[in-house]
């Protein structure tokens, strides 16, 4: 059972993060931009623009330039409904070599504002007692990389009118 707490800022859903890699509610759908839809199960090319959708809610990893409430870096936020938000829910994948590997570190920098997802150790009270708040810093350091804990790897299909399902 998670609360929902709306950022004074602006108004929409924070985003946190916990100790634990196996909370259900940590889950992201990792997707396309709008325009450039990806094949499913394609390896992420590093420098490439991506969508983060948060599985329970469908609503998308966002920044824009609101102050984040504890920290006063840039605020992220989740945004949109049904997976549908805006140009502010784009990210670029920052990473080494030519796929984003699921066993390395990666960054994300917002492709808006320039700002890479961040966590330092700002931890929120009530009602989200002890996670830590996500937020957008202007430059690469170490409290800016990220790497997959668990999740769904979908191979791709030789025939790409079907998907292979789990």
């Amino acid at each position: 059972n998670h609360s929902i707490l709306l950022l004074p800022g602006s108004g929409q859903q924070s985003v946190t993060g916990v100790e634990t890699s196996d909370d259900a509610n940590s889950y992201w759908r990792i997707r396309g931009k709008k325009e450039g839809a990806c094949q499913r199960g394609a390896p992420v090319k590093c420098g490439q623009l991506i969508r983060l959708t948060h599985v329970n809610t469908g609503r998308n990893l966002h920044s824009h330039h609101f102050l984040s409430p504890l920290s006063n870096n840039q605020e992220v936020s989740a945004f949109g409904e049904n997976g549908e938000g805006d140009d502010l829910d784009v990210w670029i994948v920052q990473c080494s070599g030519m796929h984003w590997d699921r066993s390395s570190a990666v960054r994300f920098k917002h492709a808006g504002t320039d700002v890479f997802l961040s966590i330092t150790g700002e931890q929120y009270g009530n009602p989200i007692r002890g996670q830590r708040e996500v937020h957008g810093m202007h430059g690469p350091n170490n409290n800016n990389y990220w790497k997959v804990m668990e999740g769904v790897f979908i191979k791709p299909s030789v025939d790409s009118s079907r998907h292979d399902e789990l």
